[in-house]
């Protein structure tokens, strides 16, 4: 059982969770992700570590109600349990002292992005954050994101807040100033992940994406979370969730990531 230490919602449809897991934050690493199981009858569920404190012996989630689960999830208050959480599991992204960098988040990507863009600071990098969502009330992190970057860049797409647009259009107004980094990290949604692919490959600007496929076992055995990067396939716990974006298939993933989409809105409607 793992403890609930402390939880609050952040945005819409957004929310934090603090969960005691020493055993879990003593190995964690920017990149990485735990399987969270609520009850006995519970789905799996893979959720991106955001945060993690060794000492405190804690690791921070953050997650968007999108299925019957996530819903689950948000009921729960400080003090409640889970009843599994597994991890830290997938590969931990690469940190180096690559000189100039770019993250892309995309909504509740960027708290997947905040422990990255703060190890490569910690590294000595020149970071450059871009981080995107739908309107102002589904904004967050945006004082943590500043604490590890040189710049941020935030667009909403309505315009409500920030720059008007998508993350695809700073930083094409970046690259188009000769502002070109060693390396590109994106994390969000499947279509923004292959924008950013689409954009920096005519570049040649090395770009890693983390890829959110569906998944079930999380141990490399049943196959759901398999994608093809290369013309060959992979499996995204095992393998990823970090792949060269120039190699991905996105639109084979996206195509498996509706495969359940009809019933996860029955399940949110119920």
């Amino acid at each position: 059982m793992f403890k609930i230490i402390d939880k609050y919602k952040l945005a819409s449809k957004t929310h934090y969770v603090l969960i005691e897991a020493p055993i879990i934050s003593a190995k964690a690493q920017p990149g990485q992700f735990v399987i969270v199981r609520i009850h006995q009858q519970g789905e799996r569920i893979p959720l991106t570590i955001a945060d993690f404190e060794r000492n405190q012996g804690t690791i921070a989630l953050v997650f968007q109600e999108v299925g019957k689960t996530t819903q689950l999830l948000a009921s729960l208050r400080k003090g409640d349990y889970l009843l599994d959480v597994l991890g830290p599991q997938g590969n931990p992204t690469e940190i180096a002292l690559y000189g100039k960098v770019i993250l892309v988040g995309g909504g509740i990507g960027v708290a997947a992005v905040f422990p990255i863009a703060r190890a490569l600071k910690e590294k000595g990098n020149v970071v450059t954050a871009i981080i995107g969502y739908r309107s102002k009330e589904y904004v967050f992190w945006e004082e943590k994101m500043r604490l590890v970057t040189d710049q941020l860049f935030i667009t909403t797409n309505d315009g409500s807040y920030g720059q008007k647009g998508f993350v695809t259009d700073i930083l094409k107004t970046l690259i188009a100033e000769d502002y070109k980094p060693s390396v590109i990290f994106a994390i969000g949604p499947a279509v923004m992940m292959k924008a950013v692919a689409e954009l920096t490959r005519p570049y040649n600007i090395k770009t890693i994406v983390s890829l959110n496929s569906l998944m079930v076992c999380a141990m490399g055995m049943c196959g759901a979370c398999r994608v093809e990067v290369g013309g060959k396939t992979y499996f995204t716990c095992m393998d990823g969730p970090d792949f060269d974006g120039h190699q991905v298939n996105f639109d084979l993933l996206i195509k498996r990531l509706d495969t359940y989409r009809e019933e996860e809105c029955y399940c949110c409607k119920k």
